[in-house]
């Protein structure tokens, strides 16, 4: 599951514009790149339980 999970960080910091500035954010605040990837995908986990328990459609948020 992990393996998963840092494939989809990877993918939504390339991807989508949401992750990848929450990702910039936190390489400027001085984070390394590593610490910042995997808050990426502790913040994607957590849209996706949201999406699971909600039971509503992935959304693409605008910044």
């Amino acid at each position: 599951m992990r393996n998963v999970l840092y494939m989809a960080a990877l993918t939504a910091i390339r991807c989508n514009p949401v992750f990848r500035a929450f990702y910039n954010r936190l390489i400027i605040r001085g984070r390394p790149k590593k610490v910042a990837l995997v808050a990426v995908l502790r913040k994607l986990l957590t849209v996706l339980n949201a999406i699971v328990r909600d039971l509503t459609p992935w959304r693409q948020q605008s910044t």
